[in-house]
C-alpha cells in the first residue's frame, strides 16, 4: 500500500510553485530479515525516476525532483519493490496526477478591515498563491470553542464578513486549494486575533434599591444595578449616569456619573422620588431604567408566607414561598434578593437579587453563593407603588462554628444580669446560626451548669439572666449552635450579683415597731416622758428668744418695794362716778396647776390639741385639796385697782391686807382680751414661799411647760410704766402656756 503526496518548498523564494515528489507505504508484516526498497516513478514522455532505500525500516522515500505544474493534467505511476535474501515483492502501481498530490502552502500576511470604524463592514485580507482556486475562511470569539466557517471561491484574497459582534475579540484563519474537487487542503494559516469596534449599548440596565429612614425628615436610598451584557454593553463602560427626581415637581433634583455600580444619597422622606440610570461608551448610552422609590416592606397584606430557602448543591439555594393570602392575585412580580450576612464588616457585601413573575413561586439562587457563609435572604412582592416582603437565612453548606461567642461585659440591672458577646468572626461560623446558649454554674462548684438557649434573632448580642442568686460568684461562658451542631465554648466570665436591699424585709420590722410605739405612747405616763424628752433634745433654732417681763429683774424688785404702798391705797381710795373703774386681775397663787380657757386666738391650738402639737386634758391636771376655785377662773378685788406685779408678787393664798392674796372676786379666764400681745407668761417662774403639794394619787409632774418662748430669762423692760402695770400698758406675746 503506497500514498503519495506533494511536499510544498518552504522557502519564500519558492513560494509553494516547486516541491518534490515524495513517496510513503506500508511494509507490511515484519520478515525479520535485511530487506531493501526501492520506489520507482514514470511520468508523461517516458520519464522514469528511482531511488533505493537500504534501512531495515524505511516507509518512505523523497525523489527530491520537482514537477513542473504546466500540465496539471498530465497522469504518474508509482511503484515499491521489496527484495531480501528469499525474494522480492512489489506494490500495485498507483496513478495520479499533479493536481491530485498537490497541497499549496497556506495564506499570509491576513489582515482585516473595518469600513467607517463599523463592525457591519468587515473586510478581511490575505496573501495567496497564483493557482489557489478555492479558500475557506474560519473566526470565533477568543473564548468560545466552535468555530465559524465560511468558503470563498476565487477570492483572490479578500471577503467580507457581516456578523461579527461588536466589541468582541475574535480568531481567524484561513486555508486554501488548488482545485474545486481534486487536490488538498493547505494547512491553516497563522491564527489573526483583533478586536471588533464598539457600538452604543443596547438593552437596560437591571436596577434595584434599598432604602433605610435615617431620622424624621431624611432617609437614605442605595441604588445597585448589574453590567450589561457584552452584547448588550458593545464596548467598554466609561460611566453611568444616575439622575434623582421628585415625581410631582418633575424637576432633576441630582445627577451624578459613577464608574461603580451602585450609588447612595440622601433625600428627604416627603414626596415621591424616582431614579434612572443609563449606561455609556465611547459610541453612546444605553436606554434608562426608570424606578419609583418606595416603600419596599411597607404593605403586610403584600408579604409573602412561608419563606424557605434549602440547599441544592455547594454552590445553590433554592428559595420557594407561598402568595400572599387574599392579595396574591395583586402581585405583579416578585423580587428576591439575598446578601452574606458579615458581622462587624465595615463595607457591606455585594447584593443579588432576581425577578419572578407572579406565577412563579420558587427562585433558583447561584450567584455569589459560597458554602459556610450565612446569607440573608428576603422576597418582595410588588404591587404598583406598594411592597410587602418577608426575610429568612439560609446557606448551602453547614457545619459546627469553629470557635465559641466571647463575653464583654456583664452589667447588674435591676436584680438581673446583663450579658453581652462579640459575634463569632464570619470565617468561623460555618452557617447561619441558629441558637446562643450561655452556662453558668457556681464558682468551684461540681454540680452540672444551668443553661439558656436563646435564638439568633430575639438578641443578637446580649441577653438578660434574672435567676442568679445574690453574692454568690458564678462562672459564665457561652456556645454557639448551628443546624449541624455546638461551638466549643467561649471564654469564662467570673462574676457575683451584688444585689439590691429588700424592702419587704423592713417594711415588716418598721409597721411592728410602729405598732409598738402607738401602744406606747397611748399611756399617759409614757407620753408625757416622751414629750419632756423631745423638749429637752430641742434645738434652739427652733424659736425665738423673746423677753419674758414676769421674771424681769425690775419687776421683782418693783414688786418688793411698793407693795405696801399699793396696798394701802387699795384700802383706803374709792374710785369716783367721774373716773372708769380700772380692772385689775390677781390670779390667786394656790397650790394648784393653772388651766387656762381656750382663747378664740387663730394662732392658738384647738380643743383637743396642745401647744406644738400636745393637749392635756382635765384628768391629765391634778390640782391640790386647798384649791377652792375652780382651774378655769381667776380673782380680783371689786372696785379696787390692783397693779398686776403687785399682785404677782404675793406669797401664798392665806395673805394679809399688806400681802393682798386673797381674792373676793373670782372672774372666768374668758374676761382676758382674746386680741394679740395679752397673752399671760409663764407663772411657774414666779417665786413661791410654800413648797408644792405633791398629788398623793400620783407622783406625776406638777407643772410641764411646752412653751414657744425660750427657758431662758427676760432682761428687764426699758419703759417706765409710773406707778401701776396693766395690761392695757403690757402686751405679750404667746411665749408660754401651762398646762
Amino acid at each position: 500500500m503506497t500514498r503519495f503526496e506533494y511536499v510544498g518548498q518552504r522557502s519564500p523564494l519558492v513560494k509553494g510553485e516547486r516541491g518534490t515528489v515524495r513517496c510513503t507505504w506500508d511494509r507490511g508484516q515484519d520478515t525479520h530479515l535485511y530487506t531493501a526498497y526501492t520506489l520507482q516513478l514514470k511520468g508523461p514522455k517516458n520519464l522514469t525516476w528511482q531511488k533505493q532505500c537500504n534501512d531495515h525500516y524505511c516507509d518512505h522515500l523523497d525523489l527530491g525532483i520537482n514537477l513542473t505544474p504546466e500540465s496539471p493534467e498530465s497522469s504518474y505511476t508509482a511503484k515499491v519493490t521489496a527484495i531480501n535474501s528469499l525474494g522480492s515483492a512489489s506494490s500495485f502501481p498507483s496513478s495520479f496526477t499533479l493536481l491530485d498530490i498537490v497541497r499549496p502552502l497556506p495564506p499570509w500576511d491576513i489582515r482585516i478591515k473595518f469600513v467607517n470604524a463599523s463592525v457591519s463592514r468587515c473586510t478581511l485580507q490575505w496573501r495567496d498563491e497564483g493557482l489557489v482556486l478555492l479558500n475557506r475562511l474560519r473566526y470565533r470569539p477568543i473564548n468560545s470553542r466552535s468555530w465559524n466557517m465560511v468558503n470563498a471561491t476565487n477570492a483572490k484574497g479578500r471577503h467580507d464578513l457581516l456578523d461579527l459582534k461588536p466589541f468582541t475579540e475574535y480568531e481567524f484563519q484561513i486555508s486554501s486549494k488548488l482545485h474545486l474537487y481534486k487536490g488538498s487542503w493547505s494547512d491553516w494559516s497563522e491564527s489573526l486575533r483583533t478586536q471588533t469596534p464598539e457600538e452604543e449599548p443596547t438593552g437596560t440596565l437591571d436596577v434595584w434599591y434599598m432604602r433605610q429612614h435615617i431620622d424624621y425628615n431624611r432617609q437614605q436610598i442605595s441604588l445597585f444595578w448589574k453590567n450589561l451584557s457584552l452584547s448588550e454593553a458593545k464596548g467598554k463602560i466609561l460611566h453611568y449616569q444616575v439622575t434623582l427626581q421628585e415625581v410631582a415637581g418633575g424637576k432633576a433634583t441630582l445627577q451624578n456619573i459613577t464608574e461603580r455600580t451602585s450609588w447612595t444619597w440622601v433625600i428627604p422622606r416627603t414626596g415621591n422620588w424616582a431614579v434612572s440610570v443609563s449606561a455609556a461608551n465611547s459610541k453612546g448610552s444605553s436606554l434608562p431604567t426608570h424606578i419609583n422609590i418606595t416603600d419596599l416592606c411597607g404593605a403586610g397584606l403584600l408579604a409573602p408566607q412561608q419563606v424557605s430557602a434549602n440547599s441544592e448543591g455547594m454552590d445553590n439555594l433554592m428559595v420557594t414561598w407561598t402568595p400572599p393570602g387574599k392579595a396574591a392575585t395583586a402581585v405583579q412580580e416578585y423580587v428576591v434578593e439575598w446578601r452574606e450576612l458579615h458581622p462587624g464588616a465595615s463595607t457591606q457585601p455585594p447584593l443579588g437579587w432576581l425577578w419572578s413573575p407572579p406565577y412563579n413561586l420558587s427562585a433558583l439562587i447561584s450567584e455569589n453563593i459560597k458554602p459556610y457563609i450565612c446569607y440573608e435572604i428576603r422576597v418582595h412582592a410588588l404591587s404598583g407603588d406598594q411592597g410587602g416582603c418577608n426575610s429568612i437565612r439560609g446557606n448551602s453548606k453547614h457545619k459546627a462554628p469553629l470557635s465559641g461567642p466571647h463575653i464583654n461585659a456583664i452589667s447588674e440591672e435591676k436584680g438581673s444580669i446583663l450579658i453581652s458577646w462579640n459575634e463569632i468572626p464570619a470565617r468561623e461560623q460555618m452557617g447561619c446560626i441558629l441558637h446562643y446558649r450561655i452556662y453558668w454554674k457556681e464558682q468551684d462548684s461540681n454540680s452540672q451548669p444551668q443553661l439558656c438557649e436563646i435564638p439568633y434573632r430575639v438578641s443578637p448580642n446580649s441577653h438578660p439572666i434574672d435567676s442568679l442568686r445574690s453574692r454568690v460568684t458564678y462562672i459564665l461562658w457561652m456556645t454557639a449552635l448551628t443546624a449541624a451542631g455546638e461551638s466549643p465554648q467561649g471564654n469564662e466570665r467570673e462574676f457575683c450579683l451584688q444585689g439590691k436591699a429588700n424592702w419587704s424585709t423592713f417594711v415588716a420590722p418598721s409597721i411592728c415597731l410602729g405598732v409598738i410605739m402607738v401602744g406606747v405612747l397611748s399611756v399617759r405616763c409614757f407620753r408625757q416622758k416622751v414629750f419632756v424628752l423631745l423638749l429637752a433634745l430641742r434645738p434652739q433654732w427652733c424659736s425665738k428668744e423673746i423677753p419674758d417681763p414676769a421674771n424681769s429683774t425690775w419687776a421683782k424688785n418693783f414688786v418688793e418695794e411698793k407693795t405696801q404702798l399699793a396696798l394701802e391705797r387699795l384700802l383706803t381710795d374709792c374710785p369716783t362716778p367721774e373716773e372708769p373703774e380700772t380692772l385689775v386681775i390677781n390670779k390667786v397663787l394656790h397650790q394648784v396647776t393653772p388651766a387656762f380657757r381656750r382663747s378664740h386666738h387663730p394662732n392658738w391650738p384647738e380643743k383637743g390639741q396642745g401647744v406644738q402639737g400636745h393637749y392635756t386634758s382635765e384628768e391629765d391636771t391634778g390640782y391640790s385639796a386647798s384649791s377652792p376655785p375652780p382651774p378655769r377662773a381667776l380673782t380680783a378685788e371689786t372696785g379696787q385697782g390692783v397693779d398686776l406685779y403687785k399682785v404677782l408678787g404675793s406669797k401664798g393664798p392665806d395673805s394679809t391686807p399688806g400681802n393682798p392674796a386673797s381674792p373676793s372676786t373670782v372672774l372666768p379666764v374668758d374676761y382676758l382680751p382674746a386680741h394679740e400681745g395679752y397673752l399671760p407668761s409663764n407663772i411657774d417662774y414666779l417665786p413661791s414661799h410654800e413648797p408644792p403639794i405633791t398629788d398623793p394619787q400620783e407622783e406625776l409632774p406638777r407643772h410641764i411647760s411646752l412653751s414657744i418662748f425660750p427657758s431662758s430669762s427676760l432682761h428687764p423692760l426699758t419703759f417706765s410704766c409710773g406707778e401701776k402695770l396693766t395690761l392695757d400698758q403690757l402686751k405679750m406675746r404667746c411665749g408660754s402656756l401651762m398646762l
